[in-house]
């Protein structure tokens, strides 16, 4: 498998600066989980963007779509924020010939009690499994891009009615 990883920011990627009391996004944390997992398979990642989900606009969405257009993989991670994966993830239904997966974390991946790495781990999993389309591996599970909604009150993936 060649794995394209494109990084968006999100609190996957966010740390804690105790000077500014506040999160800020920090350097895509992917790259070095996939190195410390030892993983099987060749993969690249380029950071698109750093943003918080809340910040991002159309045109970075374009900016999102355009790059998984052009990569040559089929095979498509995308680290993302939860709060616009959704919106994201349907900018990208009509691109074919490639599996996409949208994850992120609930959680910074710096803290010790973060999603981060189970997320990244299902949709690598998913990755490897599904068919073209495009996905979004949270909460423990692989939704089809058009049948998912964050429940924030439950801070968790779940299917759409």
């Amino acid at each position: 498998m060649q794995l394209q990883v494109f990084t968006t920011g999100g609190t996957i990627d966010k740390i804690y600066f105790d000077a500014l009391s506040e999160f800020q996004i920090g350097e895509p944390i992917v790259a070095d989980m996939l190195q410390q997992m030892h993983v099987g398979f060749e993969y690249s990642v380029e950071s698109l963007l750093r943003l918080d989900s809340l910040d991002m606009t159309d045109d970075h969405r374009r900016q999102i779509r355009q790059a998984v257009a052009d990569s040559e993989a089929d095979k498509i991670l995308i680290t993302h924020g939860t709060d616009g994966m959704v919106e994201t993830a349907k900018w990208l239904t009509d691109i074919s010939g490639k599996c996409i997966f949208l994850t992120g974390a609930l959680q910074p991946a710096a803290f010790s009690r973060t999603d981060a790495i189970f997320n990244i781990g299902c949709a690598i999993g998913g990755l490897q499994s599904k068919p073209a389309g495009v996905y979004i591996a949270m909460s423990g599970q692989v939704f089809a891009a058009d049948q998912v909604v964050k429940n924030h009150a439950e801070s968790r993936f779940e299917a759409s009615s």
